[in-house]
């Protein structure tokens, strides 16, 4: 439903999750004639893509999202952080007619991760977009490319403008999200970004 086809891309979408439970999940879910598994066109593999009955079951899935965020899930709490979740997403929603045509790299720095989060996440503090239209690639280490912008981020401010709680234009002035770069880029890489799908405020999906 997110764009993703191949099993590796299913698994960087899925942390914690082990190649084996997930083969067996797609398993269950081409048994049920939710999804279907071709062939690659090109290379060795297998790609995984939603049946009719499968893209049915969208718009239930998003219907819970929303009931979710509206009675269990109201605000954003420290405790719900996760850096690894709120990258993946924001790497997936980008307006790609939006991205320049030129390979950019955008360096995020995040910070006042919780130290409750397993030390795994705790370390994920410093992320890479490899922009190249349309692709965009999401790094946890350095991809070797120069940085054009760098993303300096309080991990609960960032989250809480993604999920449009928060102006992204009041966290810079507060300090809690800084836009390093060329003055062109930092101007125009605001309305790259989508929010969340399930931002609470609709009139506040233009913000970024």
């Amino acid at each position: 439903m997110a764009g993703k086809s191949h099993f590796n891309e299913l698994m960087r979408g899925l942390p914690l999750i082990s190649r084996t439970l997930l083969a067996q999940r797609l398993r269950e879910l081409e048994n049920a004639g939710l999804i279907t598994r071709l062939p690659k066109p090109n290379g060795r593999g297998f790609e995984y893509h939603l049946t009719p009955a499968g893209k049915s079951v969208q718009p239930i899935i998003m219907q819970l999202g929303e009931w979710g965020r509206q009675w269990l899930y109201p605000a954003v709490m420290k405790r719900d952080l996760d850096p690894f979740l709120l990258m993946w997403d924001i790497h997936q929603r980008l307006h790609t007619d939006a991205l320049p045509s030129q390979r950019t790299v955008i360096e995020f720095e995040l910070c006042r991760i919780p130290r409750s989060l397993p030390p795994d996440s705790r370390n994920m503090k410093r992320w890479w977009l490899v922009v190249e239209k349309p692709d965009v690639e999401l790094c946890l280490t350095d991809p070797g490319y120069e940085v054009d912008m760098v993303v300096k981020a309080d991990l609960f401010a960032l989250t809480r403008v993604w999920m449009g709680e928060h102006k992204l234009q009041d966290a810079q002035r507060e300090g809690t999200i800084t836009l390093l770069g060329p003055p062109a880029l930092v101007k125009v890489f605001p309305g790259w970004l989508k929010l969340s799908m399930f931002a609470r405020k609709p009139e506040h999906r233009a913000v970024l």
